[in-house]
């Protein structure tokens, strides 16, 4: 019996012992309450506690992405939208992420939740859709001027998917598609202002120069009598051509 209540007190000795030891990983701390007060921030490594008196909170550092469910709103020019996204977030201060917050995960993503419906009221459709990185810039700089009091710093936010009405998108890609040809028609009509600039200047050049209007005629006619062809016509001046008409009548 002697035997049995020492291995039995050996025991317990042994459980209390382990119970007032923990090892903190490095990207761990502990925020320590002793009797109900905060204690001085410990970790990594080995903490010890006093049993029935040390209660500890045990607190990741590293960075969490945390995706937010969609959100639905309708845009400033009342198109409604369904959006999700994610927020990349650590903690900088584990004391205030455990004293200032119940639960700083949870708040961080409500808060989230909320800026994202917030930022999409206030902005219409084109800039949703074509200005996203600016987007993404004002949503973490919003989310994380709340969180900073928990000492949680919100590093990134980026919007996965904007869902619009299917109406919505065949709009869309008749403005896209129209917008293209208004693309294509400007292109076309520059280059027959510039064709019509480059024939202009061409014609100067010729009508100032008689050599080089010569050689262009030559060009033509060679160009008019070229292989597999017979027939070669020669252009006549009318003050010419006339008079020879007058003597062919008589």
């Amino acid at each position: 019996m002697m035997v049995a209540g020492l291995a039995a007190g050996c025991v317990v000795v042994l459980a209390a012992l382990v119970s007032t030891v923990r090892i903190l990983r490095e990207y761990e701390r502990a925020v320590v309450f002793r009797l109900g007060r905060l204690r001085p921030l410990k970790g990594p490594g080995l903490v010890g506690l006093i049993p029935f008196a040390d209660r500890m909170v045990r607190v990741d550092l590293r960075t969490i992405a945390l995706t937010i469910p969609p959100q639905e709103a309708i845009t400033r020019d009342n198109v409604p939208v369904r959006v999700n996204a994610v927020a990349y977030f650590k903690v900088v201060d584990p004391v205030r992420s455990v004293v200032e917050v119940e639960n700083h995960a949870v708040a961080t993503s409500q808060i989230a939740q909320t800026t994202l419906r917030s930022v999409l009221g206030r902005e219409d459709l084109d800039t949703l859709l074509s200005e996203r990185d600016q987007l993404n810039t004002n949503l973490q700089k919003i989310i994380d001027e709340q969180t900073e009091p928990w000492g949680v710093k919100v590093i990134l936010v980026e919007i996965k998917d904007v869902e619009i009405p299917e109406a919505m998108q065949r709009a869309i890609g008749r403005q896209a598609e129209a917008e293209r040809e208004r693309r294509a028609r400007v292109i076309h009509s520059r280059g027959e202002v510039q064709a019509a600039e480059n024939t202009r200047e061409a014609a100067e050049i010729l009508a100032s120069t008689p050599a080089a209007l010569q050689l262009r005629y030559l060009q033509t006619l060679s160009e008019m009598g070229g292989e597999g062809r017979n027939t070669v016509v020669f252009p006549m001046p009318i003050d010419l051509a006339e008079p020879l008409s007058r003597i062919l009548s008589r």
